[in-house]
């Protein structure tokens, strides 16, 4: 009976050590199944420059703060607004931005300039923008205006000075024009797309801050200027967009309306950022940035004045910053 006892207890003792054992086993498996599946932002730190377009400058900003409160709370995003071209002169140097937005493609001079300094540039689309013309809130004739005269308002080989030289029964009173200066990629689209290289007016109040053009259009009653739809969908209380009939009747500038091959597509242009290549490749924290903009992107780009982009050209770019990381 002794013996039975004896070899009961011994049992008992070897299953209480098995079962401690699995159990250690199991808690060291989910320790270390946390830190595979962790994520990763969490355990990043540095900077990300960015700099470039004001006009994606609201998205872009919109993005910083989302990934720096949610994601990768210890890297600092930097996101400034020299305007396109500008930003592309502090991108396309060594130690350059890390990223460059922008209201334009790149063009040939600076892509060639990136290849001069064996810089690998990478480019995403990340919005959908429409050229806007906004008036005074006080302005009640010019409301609805065909392309044509939009375009004859700013160019230089036009006859047209007063809003009556474009239809009889508007003011006779001068038409003053505004937009964003050289600097800014807008300025740059307007004039290569719409005017076709054509020259503007010499008397164009040109700006390179985006908040003084709503501020002067909000106090001059027969000014009229143009620049990306999100200004003026953030400023609507103070300012109107006119309604442009590009042949078949007005169509009103709205994230609707915005599309490439949409009602209001003659106006409507892609917006991008430029990634520099060795900089995803070096610093993690630009690489994890970059794939949080594009698996956010669409969520943000509404309110900040942009029509989305469609689904497959967004997992493309995932596609592409995910081949980045081997």
């Amino acid at each position: 009976m002794k013996l039975r006892k004896f070899l009961f207890a011994c049992i008992l003792a070897s299953l209480f050590v098995i079962a401690v054992g699995c159990q250690e086993s199991d808690e060291e498996a989910a320790t270390e199944g946390g830190k595979d599946g962790e994520d990763q932002s969490e355990n990043l730190s540095g900077d990300v420059v960015i700099d470039g377009s004001g006009t994606v400058y609201p998205l872009m900003a919109k993005l910083a703060e989302e990934y720096m409160v949610n994601e990768g709370q210890e890297v600092s995003v930097e996101v400034s607004r020299s305007g396109t071209s500008a930003g592309f002169k502090k991108f396309l140097v060594e130690n350059g931005t890390d990223f460059n937005n922008a209201s334009r493609e790149i063009k040939d001079e600076e892509q060639a300039l990136a290849e001069d300094l064996n810089l690998e540039v990478e480019e995403f689309k990340v919005a959908l923008d429409g050229l806007t013309f906004v008036i005074n809130k006080d302005n009640d004739w010019a409301t609805e205006m065909t392309e044509e005269e939009l375009k004859e308002i700013f160019l230089a080989s036009s006859s047209i000075e007063k809003w009556s030289d474009l239809r009889e029964d508007w003011p006779d009173e001068p038409i003053n024009t505004y937009g964003p200066n050289e600097n800014h990629g807008t300025y740059e689209f307007f004039y290569e797309n719409i005017l076709e290289e054509a020259d503007l007016k010499e008397d164009i109040n040109l700006q390179q801050e985006y908040s003084t053009l709503v501020n002067l259009i909000a106090d001059d009653q027969y000014g009229i200027a143009f620049f990306g739809y999100g200004y003026y969908a953030s400023n609507t209380d103070s300012l109107q967009a006119v309604k442009v009939d590009f042949g078949e009747g007005p169509v009103e500038p709205t994230l609707e309306t915005i599309a490439e091959d949409g009602p209001y597509g003659n106006f409507t242009r892609p917006v991008f950022t430029y990634l520099n290549v060795a900089h995803a490749k070096e610093k993690p924290q630009v690489l994890d940035f970059a794939k949080f903009v594009f698996e956010n992107l669409n969520d943000y780009a509404g309110e900040t004045g942009f029509a989305p982009l469609p689904d497959e050209e967004v997992e493309e770019s995932l596609r592409i910053l995910e081949e980045l990381k081997n």
